[in-house]
């Protein structure tokens, strides 16, 4: 989603203000439709940075990019693409997430935010026991999980052994050999529930009874403990994946390094010149701050919290991206709220929590704009509704005797009916995890239907209210439309031509070629003095394994050595390397000394369509596109209002 959006911004270079905006003169008419020039203004105002051929700034340059953008909007509409199931969700979801920043701007989402903050100082030590109890089991067998948890927290109150009583009553796999422990947890890790009761236990107590949808249980706090602050960390990493081209063994390369720094070279250095990180490379190795949780990789984070003081580097280990060598560079401040506030406010959004904030906003709307619901809807559509939609094949006649009796009204323009209802509960019924009783069915989906048309008559209000909010959804719209309309007429279309793409190829193949390259051998030391006799060695014919094999003794790296081809501008080169045949004079880089040893000279040549298909493919689809947009010129009727254009001008002379 989030590459779907940076295609279009990158490929538009334009953001769409609202429909609904104040209407000004029309500056321009797309087969008939007004384009008002006060859209014009804002967005070449907007985006006049981002534009860098110096041509299209003034204002009837940039005219040209508008209305390439406005005729590529107007033929997704003609092309229906505005009707596309996918299209549709994929809106909602940016309109579901968007309107959050109108709604949730509410004192419950700050408030839990805070909350989450506060408990996030500190991690607790807890031990649980768990009745397990489905939501959607009848109410014998809820007393019958109730009252065996009620006898397992009286006895713990009693004193009886909490470990013991875990291993007895618990239904959680694995509580009897560890006791009921779960270790260490914070915010957001545990169902929102088992969290609160938690944090509202004192250390040594047990909790009541709380119930999440695992079931009921009880917990007894074994330990309260401040976290860990967030750390910031350097590493080398060489990559274990296969390639066809390495000549080394991944374990062997991070052990070399890890001599080299013991040897005294700069952990810098080192991970400029080796790292196969490359985005950390070139800053010597540094990785952005993280804190516990935070990195995909558990192996890499237990290391790096494993080091102590400031400095302290780590032995080489393996995680699932390869072989790292870690340094603590900087221990971390704990963040304040404030800094924090965003990321904690997304996640009560999004989270279990977002009940919360749902429940306080539904109310809100409902205040702002009125609200009368009909009480007695569920004796009717518990009998309406049949079995058959345990099987997903519940269907009614859409004609039924109910189908116009008002459900609910928001405001004094809106009315759900139970046709509406009905129609929500059958597609509601696809759904997985759909419960296995047929009240609660009728019951949440209410919830959820309630919630959803509160939340549209919000945003279709908000659209003709917020002129903010409607330039930004109006630009989601339209730009989602345009992604689609250039995926199906340009970027698959070039794709999948295999024929065009290799025919425009050939008419250019002079702009696809290789550099110049030699196959060689690059041998580089922190010892001048070893590079001398690695030069020595490899004028006099030994192999790269033979000089390795004799510099590299006990456990000592005096030099490291790869071959291969390379071109002649390669990082692994040394900067300002003449190209000559033979051994080369020694260069400084990266405090170490390079030597490479030119076996053979490749000369510059045009690259075979294989070697370069994925370049000749993205050039091929930028003159599909420009053939494509000649025809959307020939086919829409654009005229310019020339009256109103001047005195766009005039505000920017």
């Amino acid at each position: 989603m989030k590459l779907k959006i940076t295609s279009i911004l990158f490929m538009l270079l334009v953001t769409l203000v609202a429909s609904a905006q104040k209407k000004s003169d029309v500056i321009m008419t797309i087969d008939g439709n007004p384009v008002y020039a006060n859209e014009f203004v804002r967005v070449y105002q907007k985006n006049l940075e981002l534009v860098q051929d110096e041509s299209q700034k003034s204002v009837d340059g940039y005219l040209d990019l508008f209305v390439d953008y406005k005729l590529k909007v107007a033929e997704a509409y003609e092309q229906g693409l505005n009707n596309n199931d996918d299209y549709r969700k994929e809106f909602s979801k940016y309109e579901e997430q968007l309107s959050r920043n109108y709604l949730y701007e509410d004192k419950v989402t700050t408030d839990l935010a805070k909350l989450a903050y506060e408990r996030g100082k500190y991690d607790l030590k807890v031990a649980h026991i768990l009745v397990r109890s489905s939501y959607d089991d009848v109410p014998q067998d809820t007393l019958k999980a109730y009252n065996k948890i009620k006898e397992a927290l009286d006895k713990a109150r009693s004193g009886e052994d909490f470990g013991t009583l875990a291993g007895t009553y618990s239904e959680e796999p694995g509580a009897a050999e560890r006791g009921g422990d779960i270790g260490y947890f914070s915010t957001f890790t545990m169902v929102h529930q088992f969290e609160d009761m938690a944090y509202e236990t004192p250390v040594g107590e047990i909790s009541d009874i709380v119930r999440t949808q695992f079931g009921y249980h009880i917990l007894k706090v074994e330990d309260k403990r401040e976290r860990s602050p967030d750390i910031t960390v350097s590493h080398i990493m060489i990559s274990d994946k296969d390639n066809a081209a390495r000549t080394f063994d991944p374990e062997e390369r991070i052990n070399e390094v890890n001599t080299l720094l013991k040897q005294g070279s700069s952990f810098e250095d080192l991970a400029k010149q080796y790292s196969e990180d490359k985005n950390s490379g070139k800053k010597g190795g540094k990785l952005n701050r993280f804190g516990k949780g935070q990195l995909r990789s558990a192996a890499f984070e237990e290391v790096a919290y494993g080091l102590k003081n400031v400095g302290d580097v780590s032995e080489p280990f393996k995680t699932e991206f390869g072989w790292h060598i870690v340094r603590l560079d900087e221990k971390h401040t704990h963040q304040t709220f404030e800094e924090q506030k965003e990321m904690l406010e997304k996640k009560v959004g999004e989270g279990p929590r977002s009940k919360i904030v749902v429940m306080a906003v539904n109310e809100k709307i409902k205040e702002k704009y009125g609200f009368k619901g009909e009480d007695n809807f569920k004796p009717f559509f518990t009998e309406f509704v049949t079995d058959s939609i345990f099987n997903k094949t519940w269907d009614f006649d859409e004609n039924f005797s109910q189908k116009d009796k008002m459900l609910f009204e928001i405001g004094d323009d809106y009315t759900a009916t139970y046709g509406d209802f009905a129609s929500f509960i059958k597609q509601l019924q696809l759904d997985r995890g759909l419960p296995k009783n047929k009240s609660r069915i009728i019951a949440d989906g209410y919830d959820m239907f309630e919630t959803q048309e509160l939340k549209k008559y919000f945003r279709t209000k908000l659209e003709e209210t917020n002129e903010d909010y409607a330039s930004v959804i109006s630009e989601y719209r339209d730009g989602l439309l345009i992604f689609d309309v250039m995926r199906l007429n340009v970027w698959d279309k070039a794709k999948k031509d295999t024929i065009g793409s290799k025919a425009y190829y050939e008419a250019h193949k002079q702009n696809y070629n290789w550099k110049k390259r030699i196959s060689a051998d690059v041998i580089s030391s922190s010892q001048e003095d070893m590079i001398k006799v690695a030069s020595t060695m490899l004028s006099n014919g030994k192999t790269i394994q033979e000089i390795k094999e004799a510099l590299n003794q006990n456990d000592k790296i005096s030099i490291i050595a790869s071959s291969g081809k390379y071109e002649e501008d390669d990082q692994s080169l040394p900067e300002n390397f003449v190209i000559e045949k033979g051994v080369s004079k020694p260069y400084e880089q990266h405090g170490n000394f390079v030597i490479v040893n030119v076996k053979d000279i490749i000369p510059s040549r045009v690259k075979l369509y294989d070697e370069v298909k994925g370049g000749v493919i993205s050039d091929y689809q930028k003159q599909v596109e420009k053939e494509w947009m000649e025809s959307l010129r020939d086919k829409h009727k654009v005229e310019v209002n020339k009256k109103t254009l001047n005195k766009v001008k005039k505000q920017f002379d």
